[in-house]
C-alpha cells in the first residue's frame, strides 16, 4: 500500500511540473488547482435534466418551441448569476407545403415520406416534427426515368459517361455519403438531371452496421436524414443576406438572385421508399463499390423506373433567437474568448445539437460557480447557443456578421461543439492551437480508460480509425476545418483562430436528422449516464480557463508551418512543375525561423516577472490568424477569405487546405494556381511579420 501511494503521489508531482503554454512555471500550481475545482462541478445529472427538458419536443428554427429553448436557456444563465441577452436575428427558413413521390413506371408505387412512431418512444409521436425534406432544395413538379448515381460525387457522374449513360433530364438517385448533402443535387444540376432524391442505403446507415432503432441504435427502414442543401461553400448564413447581419429591415436579396439556393428539387427519402426504385432499375450492374446492402442487384439505368415528384415550399422569412452570456474579464476585458454550441434541431435534436449544447451549459455552471469563490476571468469569456444552424449556420453567421469589426478587434479564439456522445475526443482547428490542445488533452482523462485524453487520440490514429482523409502523422494533430458547423463565419470569414471539439465514434448511431434523435434514443444509445457529456464539460471548462488566465496566449507557430508545408508536398505531387511554389517555401522558411526565434522569447518572457510587451504581444498573437485572410477572397466565392483552410467546393463538410491553389490544380487551372500561390505567399508574409513582432514584444523589459 505505501508503495501504491508513492507511486499516486510521485505521478501526481510529476504532472504538477508539466508545463502548462502560455503561463510561468510559478503559476502553474494555481492554475492547476483552479483548474481541478472547475473540472468537479459538473454533473451528469444536471445535464440530464437540461437535455430532456429542451428536447422535449421539436424546435426547429423559426418555430415557437425553438424561441422556448432560447429562453430557456437564458434563464439558466441567468440563474447562474451571468449577464445574458437573446440577440434577434430572422433568415429565410423554407418549410415544405408540397411533398409527394410516385413510380409512374414500369409498375405504380407512391412513397410514404414519413417516419412512423416507434413503440416505448413516446416522442416519436409528436405531431409537430416537421417533414422529411431538404431545405433550400428548388421547387418542381417533374417526371423523367431514374438513373443510380451512387454518392452522386463527380467521380460517379465521369463514372457513368465513360458508360455512355447521361443523365441530362433524368432524376438521379443517390445515396448519403461520401459527400455533403448539398454538394449531390449541386453536381446534379451542373450534369443536367432535373431532380435529385438522396436515401440512406442500410450498407451506410442502417442494419448493415447494425442493430435498428428501437433494438439497436441504427437507422430503421423508414428512417430519413432530413438536413439543408444550401451550397454552403458559396456563403453560410441567410441566403439573402451574404456578407451582411440579416435583421428586421435590413435589406434582402430577391430569392432569384441568392445563389446558395439549389435550382431543381431535393428529396430525402428512406431506404424502405428507395427499394421499389431501385428494383425497377435496369441498364448495366452497378460496379461492386457503388452496391448498398439491400437484398437486389443493383443496376444503374437509366430507367425504366420513372419517377414524378412534387416539391413546393413556404419561403418566409422567420425569427431566429441567438443566447449570449459573458464573464466580463478582469484586465483585458476587450479580449474575448468564445465557445458556442447551436440549440436548434431538426427535430427533437438530443444528440445534435444538445448533447453539446447541456455540457455547455454545465460548463457556463462551473465558471460560476468559480466566480461565487472570487475567481475572475484575466479576459472576457463570451458563451453563446446558436439558433438556425441546421439551415446552414444562420445564427452564428449573422451574429458574426453584425459584430464583425467588433469581433475582428476582441476575439482571441472561437471554440466550437456540436454533437457529443461516448468514444474518443475529436479535435480540429487552426493549427497554431495545436501544442495548447495537446496539453489540454493531455492533463485530462479518458472516464472509462483512465488515460489521458491525449493518449487515446493517438491510440485512436494507430488502430486506423481517423477518417482516410487524414494522414497518418505520428503525434496529436488537429485535423482542418472544412464547414459543417457554427466555426465557419469566425475562421473563414473574420481570420479568427478556432477549435472544433466533441466525443464520439463509439456508437455509430443512425437516427442523425431524423424523429428518433431524441431523449429516449439518447440516454440508451449515445451516453447513457451522460459520463462523457461530463467528460466534455471538463475539456472546454479547462480550455477556457486557460485561454482567458494565460499571461501570454497559447499560440505556436512551428507546428503550423510544418503543417502547411505538407499541404505543400500534397499539391506538388499533383501538379509537377505547373505551379511555383518558390515564393511559398520561401515564406514557409521564414516561418520556420520565426517560430524558433518566437520561442526563444517566450521562454524569456516566462522566466521574467518585469515582462514589460505581453499586452502587446497578446494582441498580435491573436491578430495573427487575422494574417491568413485576403478581403478579395477565393475565387468563385469572395465571402470565403481564408488562404489556408476552406470547404471544398464538392466536398462541402470536408476541408480543402491551401484551398485556391489545390482546387485550381484539382481542375488544371495553371494560371489561377499560380495566382493562388502567390497569394499564400503574401499571407504568409503578413503572418511573418506578425510572428516578429510578437517576438519583439515579449523581449521587452
Amino acid at each position: 500500500m505505501k508503495s501504491f501511494l508513492a507511486l499516486l503521489l510521485a505521478a501526481a508531482t510529476l504532472a504538477a511540473q508539466e508545463p502548462i503554454r502560455g503561463f510561468p512555471q510559478t503559476q502553474w500550481a494555481a492554475e492547476r488547482e483552479l483548474e481541478q475545482k472547475a473540472i468537479a462541478f459538473p454533473q451528469a445529472s444536471r445535464q440530464k435534466i437540461y437535455l430532456e427538458r429542451m428536447a422535449r419536443v421539436p424546435h426547429h428554427a423559426g418555430s415557437p418551441a425553438s424561441a422556448a429553448v432560447a429562453e430557456y436557456a437564458l434563464g439558466l444563465f441567468k440563474e447562474f448569476g451571468l449577464e445574458a441577452r437573446i440577440e434577434h436575428f430572422e433568415a429565410m427558413l423554407p418549410y415544405p407545403t408540397t411533398r409527394t413521390l410516385e413510380m409512374v413506371s414500369p409498375v405504380k408505387f407512391r412513397a410514404t415520406l414519413k417516419e412512423p412512431a416507434v413503440a416505448g418512444d413516446s416522442y416519436s409521436s409528436d405531431v409537430t416534427q416537421l417533414p422529411t425534406y431538404n431545405a433550400y432544395s428548388g421547387s418542381g413538379d417533374v417526371t423523367a426515368p431514374l438513373v443510380y448515381v451512387n454518392y452522386g460525387v463527380p467521380e460517379d457522374y465521369d463514372a457513368l459517361a465513360k458508360q455512355g449513360i447521361d443523365v441530362k433530364g433524368k432524376i438521379v438517385i443517390a445515396r448519403y455519403g461520401k459527400s455533403w448533402r448539398g454538394t449531390k443535387p449541386k453536381v446534379a444540376a451542373e450534369r443536367g438531371a432535373v431532380g435529385c432524391l438522396i436515401y440512406s442505403d442500410p450498407r451506410d446507415d442502417g442494419y448493415f452496421q447494425g442493430d435498428v432503432y428501437p433494438k439497436g441504435p441504427m437507422r430503421p427502414p423508414d428512417g430519413v436524414q432530413r438536413g439543408s442543401v444550401m451550397d454552403m461553400p458559396l456563403y453560410v448564413g441567410d441566403p439573402l443576406s451574404p456578407g451582411w447581419a440579416s435583421e428586421k429591415g435590413s435589406k434582402r436579396l430577391a430569392i432569384s438572385e441568392a445563389k446558395s439556393l439549389m435550382t431543381i428539387p431535393v428529396m430525402p427519402i428512406s431506404y424502405a421508399d428507395a427499394t421499389p426504385l431501385l428494383q425497377n432499375l435496369a441498364g448495366p450492374v452497378a460496379p461492386e463499390a457503388w452496391r448498398g446492402a439491400l437484398g437486389f442487384t443493383y443496376h444503374i439505368g437509366p430507367g425504366p423506373a420513372t419517377a414524378h415528384f412534387t416539391l413546393d415550399f413556404d419561403n418566409s422569412t422567420r425569427p431566429l433567437h441567438d443566447v449570449i452570456a459573458m464573464i466580463p474579464g478582469s484586465t483585458y476585458p476587450d479580449e474575448w474568448v468564445v465557445y458556442g454550441n447551436h440549440h436548434d434541431g431538426w427535430v427533437n435534436g438530443a444528440h445534435d445539437p444538445l448533447s453539446g449544447a447541456v455540457a455547455l451549459l454545465e460548463t457556463a455552471r462551473a465558471l460560476s460557480e468559480l466566480r461565487k469563490q472570487g475567481w475572475q476571468p484575466k479576459r472576457t469569456i463570451v458563451l453563446a447557443l446558436w439558433d438556425g444552424e441546421e439551415f446552414g449556420l444562420l445564427g452564428s453567421t449573422e451574429w458574426v456578421e453584425k459584430h464583425q469589426d467588433e469581433l475582428s478587434r476582441k476575439a482571441v479564439v472561437y471554440i466550437n461543439s456540436d454533437t457529443n456522445s461516448k468514444g474518443t475526443i475529436g479535435a480540429s482547428g487552426s493549427h497554431t492551437l495545436e501544442r495548447f490542445m495537446s496539453e489540454v488533452l493531455r492533463d485530462l482523462k479518458d472516464p472509462e480508460s483512465g488515460k489521458s485524453l491525449l493518449e487515446t487520440t493517438r491510440t485512436r490514429r494507430r488502430q486506423g480509425e481517423t477518417p482516410p482523409e487524414e494522414p497518418q502523422i505520428p503525434g496529436f494533430h488537429l485535423g482542418a476545418l472544412g464547414a459543417g458547423s457554427d466555426y465557419v463565419a469566425f475562421i473563414d470569414h473574420i481570420g479568427i483562430a478556432s477549435l472544433n471539439l466533441g466525443f464520439g465514434g463509439q456508437n455509430l448511431g443512425g437516427v442523425y436528422h431524423s424523429i428518433y434523435d431524441d431523449p429516449a434514443w439518447f440516454e440508451k444509445f449515445a451516453d447513457p449516464g451522460f459520463t462523457y457529456g461530463v467528460a466534455f464539460s471538463q475539456v472546454t471548462a479547462t480550455t477556457l480557463l486557460r485561454l482567458a488566465n494565460a499571461p501570454v496566449l497559447p499560440f505556436e507557430f512551428g507546428e503550423f508551418g510544418n503543417t502547411v508545408n505538407r499541404y505543400v508536398e500534397e499539391i506538388r505531387k499533383l501538379a509537377g512543375t505547373k505551379v511555383d511554389f518558390k515564393a511559398v517555401q520561401a515564406q514557409l522558411a521564414k516561418t520556420e525561423l520565426g517560430a524558433k526565434a518566437y520561442e526563444a522569447a517566450l521562454a524569456g518572457a516566462m522566466s521574467r516577472p518585469d515582462a514589460a510587451g505581453l499586452e502587446k504581444a497578446n494582441r498580435v498573437l491573436y491578430e495573427s490568424e487575422r494574417a491568413l485572410i485576403l478581403n478579395k477572397g477565393l475565387p468563385g466565392r469572395d465571402w470565403y477569405r481564408h488562404h489556408i483552410y476552406a470547404p471544398g467546393m464538392y466536398t462541402g463538410y470536408g476541408a480543402k487546405t491551401l484551398p485556391g491553389i489545390r482546387e485550381a490544380v484539382e481542375g488544371s487551372r495553371w494560371e489561377e494556381a499560380n495566382r493562388e500561390a502567390q497569394d499564400v505567399a503574401r499571407v504568409l508574409e503578413s503572418l511573418n511579420q506578425r510572428i516578429e513582432e510578437a517576438t519583439k514584444a515579449l523581449a521587452e523589459r
